[in-house]
């Protein structure tokens, strides 16, 4: 298949802002398609190689893909370099040069979509001496042959600034449209794709077996299955006619969320975000060895740092970032050791847990768990007692948890891959404020500071989910709670995510100085949340012409594990919205 039909449709799909276009551009792109390049397509469209677990990303850096533009072209470095500083996308720049290339190999052939994924695989995984030329050339081969499209779309590949404008949810519409007939079979691709994280995998046996095989998907071992998430409510009362009077109510902890994948040869741990984070926790994957009695299993859990003088938890920043050599990773688990909490169960000796009740995976988890210093059971009560829960809710909190995290015991009380819902409710502690609780917030715009904070930012505009709508809504302007060093680190942190227009998925009416794909999250808290006739989250939904607003919002921390999608949603906006109101009469 020819690469420039992947180009042609990028370019279409590049040019509209609604989603069914989108849509209807990609289930076209997928017939066309051979089904068994399905994969490929799929990864490149959503300018990757390998689902994220893998751990080899594209991201060619700028320097060495200016190299290789030159050596493609014949044209000088600087004047690219120049180029670039003026348009701000080597995607342009590399058409712009391919359209007048210097240079013209006669024995140039159509690249196709294999070629340009075999090349590219190659970039990603070439490491140690001599890599970078090799990156350079390989990169060069590839322009030599292209279009000047073609250039355009293979320069934002590489360096990993695809942005075509959609998500993950969007593929899997057009999935379902293109190979099962209608949007209608989306549920049961979206689960398939939640159990396994690797929209390549699925769209290929979704192509090739039809959507009866993708009925009867499977857990694997060492693919990655989307973390459940909860919904949040602002008091015990509300939860409990949530949940029909009763429910498990379980710590929260304030620590790494790790889903932990074990047979008799290997166990890998992955982050919430689906990343590998095996390496980062030698101390994790010897202390499961020794807790878990099972042939085959994953499960679901919370690693918390200990300080090993009191056996308090420590704050969830001191293992964020861990990151060395072998001896520096074991030096710090001596110094800093994790105590992995767990809490759930997925899967258990071949046999798929996800569509088993709660109560039922949790007296499989005891059973399976020998409880040792490193790993223990997440402690949790289950009651209709709102006094026995307060008592509960203060021990968490006592102990360094933020709060608890309530759990339907109903019989339809399964794990829901990737999915937030109102089966799982976090009730966390309240803050000296009238807005009840933090929020996750993804930054979409940034404005140019002043004075102190020229050659910065002066604030970034933020915005929570709308997962109805799969946009990100505006609700404030963030400016106070940064360091120094964070308004110093600003630019270059937000640098691989500036784009010279507004995000097909942000919704907004404030015009920044500068606009971001939504990708990193902020938690923020604030001192109440307002009606605004400028922010867009819950437009309309409270009063006509008005969106919702956090009034002096400040920066707590940022949040690198987690993903956009699982920022705060509007709804939960709107629910602590009225909660507050509720507090105030």
């Amino acid at each position: 298949m020819d690469f420039s039909i992947l180009a042609d449709f990028y370019e279409k799909i590049e040019s509209t802002t609604k989603r069914l276009e989108m849509t209807d551009y990609l289930v076209e792109l997928f017939k066309k398609s051979d089904k068994k390049i399905i994969d490929k397509v799929a990864y490149l469209t959503l300018g990757e190689i390998y689902p994220p677990y893998v751990g080899l990303e594209l991201g060619l850096a700028d320097k060495l893909a200016i190299k290789a533009i030159s050596l493609a072209t014949g044209v000088e470095e600087e004047k690219i370099e120049k180029e670039y500083k003026k348009l701000g996308d080597l995607g342009k720049v590399a058409e712009k040069f391919a359209s007048s290339r210097k240079v013209v190999s006669l024995f140039q052939e159509p690249l196709t979509v294999e070629k340009v994924y075999e090349s590219l695989e190659e970039i990603c995984k070439a490491t140690g001496k001599g890599a970078q030329e090799k990156k350079i050339n390989i990169f060069a081969g590839l322009l030599a042959n292209a279009s000047p499209k073609e250039a355009r779309y293979l320069a934002r590949i590489a360096t990993g600034r695809l942005r075509l404008g959609m998500a993950d949810m969007t593929l899997l519409d057009a999935l379902a449209i293109a190979f099962a007939g209608s949007k209608e079979y989306r549920e049961i691709i979206e689960r398939a794709y939640n159990l396994s994280a690797d929209i390549g995998y699925v769209a290929k046996k979704l192509a090739e077996e039809g959507i009866e095989a993708i009925k009867k998907f499977k857990i694997t071992i060492g693919k990655p299955i989307k973390v459940q998430l909860a919904e949040r409510l602002s008091t015990i009362e509300e939860i409990l006619e949530k949940m029909n009077g009763k429910a498990s109510a379980e710590f929260k902890y304030d620590g790494m969320r790790i889903q932990a994948h074990i047979d008799q040869k290997r166990i890998i741990l992955f982050s919430r975000r689906e990343e590998n984070i095996t390496s980062q926790f030698p101390d994790v994957v010897e202390a499961l060895r020794e807790a878990i009695k099972a042939k085959e299993a994953i499960v679901d859990g919370e690693a918390v740092p200990i300080d090993p003088h009191t056996g308090d938890f420590l704050p969830f920043q001191v293992v964020s970032q861990r990151r060395g050599r072998k001896y520096e990773l074991e030096k710090m688990a001596e110094e800093i050791p994790v105590c992995l909490f767990l809490f759930d169960l997925l899967y258990l000796n071949g046999e798929d847990y996800t569509n088993k009740p709660y109560l039922e995976r949790r007296e499989k988890l005891k059973e399976i768990v020998k409880e040792t210093d490193r790993v223990k059971l997440a402690e949790y009560i289950i009651s209709s007692d709102k006094k026995e829960i307060e008592k509960f809710f203060l021990e968490s909190v006592q102990k360094g948890g933020e709060g608890l995290i309530f759990k339907s015991i109903a019989p339809d009380s399964f794990y829901e891959a990737g999915k937030r819902g109102f089966k799982w409710i976090k009730l966390k502690r309240s803050y000296q404020s009238k807005m009840a609780d933090t929020v996750d917030l993804v930054i979409v715009g940034g404005f140019r500071g002043k004075g102190k904070r020229a050659g910065t930012y002066g604030a970034l505009l933020m915005a929570a989910y709308n997962p109805k709508k799969d946009r990100f809504e505006t609700v404030c302007k963030l400016g106070s709670g940064f360091t120094d060093e964070d308004l110093e680190n600003l630019p270059k942190i937000l640098s691989p995510y500036k784009i010279n227009h507004k995000h097909p998925r942000v919704y907004s009416l404030i015009e920044p100085d500068e606009w971001f794909v939504p990708a990193l999250v902020l938690e923020v808290i604030g001192d109440e949340i307002t009606l605004s006739p400028v922010h867009t989250c819950a437009f309309g939904s409270i009063k006509e012409g008005s969106g919702l607003a956090i009034r002096f919002p400040r920066l707590v921390k940022f949040r690198e594990e987690r993903s956009p999608e699982d920022a705060t949603t509007v709804d939960e906006i709107i629910e602590m919205y009225n909660s507050q109101l509720k507090k105030i009469s």
